[in-house]
């Protein structure tokens, strides 16, 4: 039909308007492909091959957990958050990456979604390291670690304890507190430290923490995210209004465009609470223009 958009379109159409979430998800996306496609070649290339390319994939995207190894490669503490090796890690980490990142972007500005996303995988990291340097069953185990996991914690972890009252729907069946998710998977985790099932459970324990951090010093924080923006797609907003055809421009003073802000902040938590109580259906067509709208501008 015309006018409707190519598969190619749509993807730079939602990379340029779909938020930090969206750019998230094609940069684990795109990375996701090329790793599959690299281990594909060393399959098909032969077992030598398939060694190299894996050793290779490895030395890149991985974060090892010795102190030794790890100083071969340290760039893996950033690398490994963005890679996934498996197709049901990567399924699992973009689909709870897409509901805490839509959840955190309706909240948060876009920015913070990435700077979150970003330390505290890091974060998460660095506990994963120092944890099989201090515990003696972990001193001899040689793992590599790799995914997003720690840093969607981080991302959950900072919704859960900013607002933990919040009720969400689970799968449609029953509705609960936000908190009460975010204890599920932390009592999980917690349980399982020192178990060998191929779970960085430290790094999940350290995302937790640097949410809870967050939280804590939430000033301070984005005081800091604030700092580091440097990039194009991360630049404030102008608070300043043009109108097209005209000459005359229209300046907010800052209790002006604070207060503004703040009453689209409650009119988005009205509308979150309406989606976790009775589902995305219930919204009326504005609603529905509305949480877009803001999920478009961060």
């Amino acid at each position: 039909m015309h006018g409707e958009r190519t598969f190619l379109e749509q993807l730079i159409y939602q990379w340029k308007h779909g938020g930090m979430m969206m750019k998230l998800l094609f940069i684990n996306s795109f990375i996701f492909i090329v790793i599959q496609l690299l281990s594909v070649f060393g399959r098909l290339m032969g077992i030598e091959a398939q060694t190299t390319v894996t050793e290779f994939l490895i030395s890149i995207f991985g974060m090892e957990t010795t102190f030794s190894s790890f100083l071969l490669h340290p760039w893996g503490i950033f690398t490994s958050i963005f890679a996934h090796f498996t197709l049901f890690h990567f399924i699992s980490n973009m689909l709870f990456l897409y509901f805490a990142g839509k959840l955190f972007e309706s909240i948060f500005e876009r920015k913070y979604l990435f700077f979150t996303y970003l330390f505290g995988g890091i974060f998460g990291g660095l506990i994963e390291l120092i944890a099989h340097a201090s515990f003696p069953s972990l001193q001899d185990e040689a793992i590599v670690i790799v995914g997003g996991s720690g840093s969607i914690m981080a991302l959950f972890a900072t919704l859960a304890f900013y607002r933990p009252n919040l009720t969400i729907s689970v799968f449609g069946i029953f509705n609960t507190r936000l908190i009460f998710i975010a204890a599920a998977f932390i009592l999980s985790d917690l349980i399982s430290l020192g178990i060998n099932d191929g779970t960085a459970h430290f790094a999940h324990i350290g995302g937790v923490i640097f949410g809870a951090l967050t939280v804590v010093s939430m000033a301070s924080f984005f005081k800091f995210y604030d700092r580091l923006t440097t990039f194009t797609i991360f630049q404030k907003k102008s608070h300043l209004k043009v109108k097209k055809g005209t000459r005359t421009s229209t300046f907010k003073t800052d209790e002006e465009y604070n207060f503004e802000k703040r009453k689209k902040q409650e009119k988005t938590d009205a509308i979150l609470d309406k989606i976790a109580k009775s589902g995305y259906e219930s919204l009326s067509k504005i609603e529905k223009e509305f949480l877009f709208n803001q999920s478009k501008n961060g």
